[in-house]
């Protein structure tokens, strides 16, 4: 049975919106987040293309990492991605938390960024 996501979807188009008047033409930091896994990355809304990403998904992250599903795991996407963002030279971005809470493994995944170096 499909479940009704109107709601989200008002949500996500409502942060979206925001973030678009006062992105200044900054990249988005976009973050999705599963019940199992969590997913950041830095996009050009102008060009319509992805700069940076990173997940817990990937080789090195799921060794390391007892489970993609924490706040510690969040925490160490955002210094991930936050390094891989400055290394190509983006340093401030605009958070798109994509409809979820600013809270728990959204706000880690913040923090992580904040502490690799990004500015928003």
């Amino acid at each position: 049975m499909a479940k009704d996501n109107k709601a989200q979807d008002r949500r996500v188009a409502r942060v979206r919106r925001a973030i678009r008047a006062r992105a200044y033409g900054k990249p988005r930091l976009s973050v999705f987040r599963s019940s199992k896994q969590i997913y950041a990355q830095i996009i050009d809304d102008d060009k319509g293309a992805t700069l940076v990403a990173a997940s817990t998904l990937e080789k090195d992250q799921r060794v390391a990492l007892k489970t993609g599903a924490s706040v510690d795991a969040a925490k160490e996407i955002g210094k991930l991605l936050a390094e891989r963002a400055v290394a190509k030279g983006i340093k401030a971005v605009v958070f798109d938390r994509g409809g979820y809470m600013y809270h728990g493994r959204v706000k880690a995944l913040a923090d992580g960024a904040r502490e690799g170096g990004l500015e928003f």
